[in-house]
């Protein structure tokens, strides 16, 4: 018998619930969720949120779509969108999802308002096989960063920057530089 606590299950649009998780709680989240990557945010900065962004989650994904299925819909690197997206929680986005952590200025935008939600690099296809096409928007802006409407059942996340300022990246980064000082040649 484990001690492991069971994931939090999470629905879109997402509430004051996300107040309550921490850094390092595992959540299922279901609903419809929205990709953005770098030209999507710009052109939301530009032209408005197609969307209603109170309580919706960004997705940093370009997927692969053929035939009206999604193949493919793994997370690019958040980071890239650091200096763009702090717009999008102060207009009601409560959660992004993607790879590598973000910023200390995103850590800021999102406390006591949203998280960031980690999926694992490479899991592609595990990501596609929980996900449905719905719509999209831009869709002039191409594949990779259209703004894609996706309806996922059961994503499998991890809570890595939480809304009082917890973060799994700068606690991990922190650790290594204090035991690379430690090392003695």
């Amino acid at each position: 018998m484990t001690d492991e606590k069971k994931p939090t299950e999470l629905k879109t649009p997402l509430g004051e619930e996300v107040l309550k998780l921490k850094a390092g709680d595992h959540v299922l989240l279901s609903g419809t969720i929205y990709t953005a990557r770098d030209e999507a945010h710009l052109e939301m900065m530009k032209d408005g949120i197609p969307f209603d962004p109170e309580g919706s989650v960004i997705y940093h994904c370009g997927p692969v779509i053929q035939d009206n299925k999604i193949i493919a819909a793994g997370p690019t690197t958040s980071a890239r969108m650091n200096n763009i997206c702090s717009f999008l929680p102060d207009n009601g986005v409560r959660a992004f999802i993607g790879k590598g952590g973000m910023s200390e200025e995103v850590s800021e935008a999102l406390r006591g308002r949203g998280v960031y939600l980690a999926f694992t690099g490479g899991c592609a296809a595990l990501a596609a096989s929980r996900m449905k096409l719905k719509g999209v928007y831009f869709e002039e802006l191409g594949m990779a960063e259209a703004v894609w409407i996706i309806e996922i059942k059961d994503l499998p996340l991890t809570v890595a920057m939480d809304a009082h300022g917890s973060n799994l990246y700068s606690d991990v980064r922190s650790q290594a530089e204090e035991k690379f000082r430690d090392i003695r040649y």
